[in-house]
């Protein structure tokens, strides 16, 4: 049942509680504390997710995605509100140069749905849409005055949510950075609102003479809809290469079964799986988090049970702006001399280690 024929809402954007209570996805008993979260984090859930929704489901997982939970208004004292630290790294406004050879360059600040783990949730929703000319100018020019980047990531918000002219120009603006040759999107819009995916809004995507990457954020199978598939195959049909962002979100998809139904989801639509995020410090998110062993033993469950090509990197983003790193399982140790390689079974197998390995081998036998 989705959303229209549930209460006869009409296929738009719920962007309130009360419009959320009449779609028939929230209690009215739960209306105040509802309206609290909503004046501190943004609402806004469209057609194609509000379609997802199963009420009579308990914690369903798109549910549990979109729609405000009073557990929002919890803030633990290890939540921050910049979990990880852009702002130590803004060089101008909404330029982020944390790594030396790519900056990401926040061109919006509100999204099509604001997931309720958002990383970015004290920052997006609220205030201006997008930068302004001067500030994009002066981001821009930071680009063009430093040689070592070699990539662009628009992120924000959701940079899909500009028009296509909007984005042309950015991209004729990146097109003409000799140094800069890769533009990365970060994007939900084509699983959330695919319709946004036009003919136009996919040719401002690509920057003559650089490669266009999109990465798309889904987080479980079933956002990976008929039309959702249609817009990647729109994107992959132009040569923008696909690759995909998921966040580890307990119950939503936090069992091997999810994880390799959205990895295969991906695969199978042209999306090369990228990155499995560790939920982040964001305030009022302790309901979404797992702990790191339980990211691990998924990883390790995904391992040799699906194709190479449906393994992500699960990747910690460390508190503080001190950049991401992978914290998957490990394979490897050692034993009596050897290196010890686990198989994907648990199987432990000896692995020679090598010349340099038997050298110091000998020369501890010597002692």
């Amino acid at each position: 049942m989705n959303a229209t024929t549930r209460q006869g809402t009409t296929a738009r954007t719920l962007r309130t509680v009360r419009d959320l209570m009449t779609a028939g996805l929230v209690a009215r008993g739960d209306l105040a504390a509802l309206e609290e979260v909503a004046s501190r984090y943004a609402v806004s859930v469209t057609p194609a997710m509000a379609a997802l929704i199963q009420p009579g489901e308990r914690d369903d997982p798109i549910a549990r995605q979109f729609v405000p939970d009073a557990a929002e208004l919890t803030t633990t004292a290890d939540e921050r509100a910049d979990p990880i630290g852009d702002e130590v790294h803004e060089v101008v406004p909404g330029l982020i140069h944390r790594y030396p050879d790519r900056v990401l360059l926040k061109l919006m600040s509100v999204c099509a749905v604001y997931c309720r783990f958002c990383f970015r949730r004290e920052t997006v929703g609220h205030g201006r849409a997008a930068l302004s000319g001067g500030e994009l100018a002066a981001a821009l020019a930071y680009i063009a005055a430093r040689p070592q980047i070699w990539e662009v990531i628009v992120s924000g918000g959701d940079p899909l949510m500009a028009s296509p002219r909007r984005l042309a120009r950015l991209t004729a603006e990146l097109a003409g950075i000799d140094h800069v040759h890769v533009v990365r999107f970060h994007t939900r819009v084509p699983v959330v609102a695919p319709e946004r995916v036009t003919t136009e809004l996919v040719e401002a995507l690509r920057a003559s003479g650089k490669a266009t990457w999109v990465a798309i954020h889904a987080n479980h199978p079933r956002e990976l809809t008929n039309e959702a598939r249609g817009a990647l195959a729109r994107l992959a049909g132009a040569g923008i290469a696909l690759v995909s962002q998921t966040v580890l979100l307990r119950g939503v998809n936090d069992d091997a079964a999810t994880l390799a139904a959205l990895m295969r989801a991906f695969v199978a639509a042209g999306v090369k799986p990228y990155y499995l995020h560790h939920g982040d410090l964001a305030p009022g998110t302790g309901r979404f988090r797992t702990t790191i062993a339980q990211g691990r033993a998924l990883m390790k469950a995904l391992r040799g049970r699906l194709s190479g090509l449906c393994q992500p990197t699960y990747v910690l983003d460390i508190p503080g702006g001190h950049g991401k790193v992978p914290v998957g399982p490990g394979h490897v140790g050692e034993g009596n001399g050897a290196c010890l390689i686990e198989d994907f079974n648990g199987a432990r197998h000896a692995y020679p280690p090598g010349r340099a390995g038997a050298k110091a081998a000998s020369n501890v036998g010597l002692g």
